[in-house]
């Protein structure tokens, strides 16, 4: 065992797997994820080291990750894990940092067991990390509400609706289309409307359009009708993920009224295969912008409570060289918190189950080059995007790839979210 213990966060751990300076995966990091391999295709929970997943189902077989009695990292979701709570989460990554330490002979010199626990990650296949029974999804971006209210014709001068200062905005989604990074969306159909049309039909979508956001992973659940308090939340929130809550624009315009989309948002929502932990992301905790007028008291908080992240879109149209940047936002920007969001979901009783995702909604921040979906960028498709390698796009075409990327920048170490992608397929 190391001689010395160092918190799991210490930027100056090093792991004897090589990790490149640029990966978001160092030992600081450490999400956890769902995995399978050729040589072994059952489902099982693994750790993303540098290019590698390290197999915690097996070091957990092994007795060298005993966090609870009943084995949960050989199950093929982490639900049960999430559902442990932070002493055994805050345990099983303070145990895994320690495996891989440089200086911990315990993985490193076991060569049998280190070449089974190891895997390349380009060589496996990534899975849902939790079976998602609740999606919400949120809108705690202030200029991506401002943005949106202005292109479809609303107040002029930055006034957003009456309650948005005082409650985080959101809607009960639904979790059965969650697909996770590489999966196709196709595109979907629907009710269209057009401007001059007398009457709706039913046709192929021609506006799709991608959304930049993150999600808030819940781990402990709460009983109905209790709710989740500012002070408890980190008690059940686990991590971040990055996700793409695809959007049909033009059946959203038709159907939206007057209660809010449906079909326009449900055919599928990508989301990134590696939840990366609240820990890991605590030394990248920030304050959020001031909050004007002071919210009620029971969503009223201090201190730092945002995560100072980069994060990115790309489309790569099929064929193409590269993909091209549509936009850099940062996570730190955003209105409300992911602890205002779970305790505003709670407050009348809801309960969130281990898995559950709280969407933040479009991260757009006031930056240039940082609208976070086609809609803001394009105007609602009134002008056009160019492409870095020539073309441009109102919406997304078949064939493109939209790639979400996002990461906290230490020193001489970033702690990163992964890639979330997926490519359009035409439709039915």
């Amino acid at each position: 065992m190391p001689t010395i213990r160092q918190h799991p966060n210490d930027p100056a751990l090093r792991s004897f797997v090589d990790v490149r300076k640029e990966s978001h995966f160092p030992i600081q990091n450490l999400p956890f994820g769902i995995f399978s391999t050729a040589s072994n295709p059952a489902r099982r929970a693994g750790v993303a080291i540098g290019d590698w997943i390290l197999d915690i189902a097996l070091l957990e077989q092994a007795g060298l990750l005993a966090i609870h009695p009943d084995p949960v990292f050989s199950k093929t979701t982490l639900n049960d894990f999430l559902a442990l709570g932070r002493p055994r989460w805050v345990a099983a990554r303070e145990r895994i940092s320690e495996l891989l330490r440089h200086d911990n002979p315990a993985l490193q010199d076991n060569q049998p067991l280190r070449a089974q626990a190891l895997h390349p990650m380009a060589e496996a296949t990534l899975h849902l990390p939790a079976a998602v029974s609740g999606f919400s999804d949120f809108l705690l971006s202030k200029e991506h509400a401002t943005n949106c209210i202005d292109i479809v014709g609303g107040a002029k001068d930055g006034k957003l609706w009456p309650n948005w200062h005082h409650l985080p905005m959101g809607y009960n989604s639904r979790a059965s289309s969650v697909v996770v990074s590489g999966t196709p969306v196709r595109r979907p159909s629907g009710q269209l409307k057009g401007k001059t049309d007398e009457a709706p039909h039913f046709g192929v979508c021609a506006q799709l359009d991608f959304e930049l956001e993150t999600a808030l992973v819940i781990g402990k659940p709460n009983e109905q009708g209790t709710p989740i308090a500012l002070a408890d939340v980190e008690e059940h929130a686990f991590g971040i993920v990055l996700l793409n809550d695809w959007s049909a624009r033009d059946i959203q315009q038709w159907e939206a009224q007057p209660l809010g989309v449906f079909n326009s948002k449900n055919f599928a929502t990508s989301i990134s295969p590696w939840i990366v932990t609240l820990d890991a992301l605590e030394p990248f905790r920030v304050a959020g912008p001031e909050q004007d007028p002071a919210p009620l008291p029971y969503l009223r908080q201090s201190g730092k409570c945002n995560i100072d992240a980069q994060v990115e879109a790309a489309i790569w149209p099929q064929g193409a060289a590269r993909p091209s940047t549509v936009c850099r936002s940062e996570l730190k920007t955003i209105y409300w918190s992911f602890a205002q969001q779970l305790v505003h979901q709670t407050s009348a009783g809801c309960n969130v189950q281990p898995g559950d995702l709280l969407g933040s909604g479009t991260v757009s921040s006031s930056a240039p080059g940082s609208l976070a979906c086609l809609f803001e960028v394009t105007r609602d498709g009134s002008q056009r995007f160019e492409l870095e390698q020539g073309g441009s796009r109102m919406y997304l075409e078949d064939g493109d790839q939209v790639t979400l990327t996002g990461w906290c920048q230490g020193d001489g170490y970033r702690v990163g979210f992964g890639h979330c992608e997926g490519r359009i397929i035409p439709a039915w």
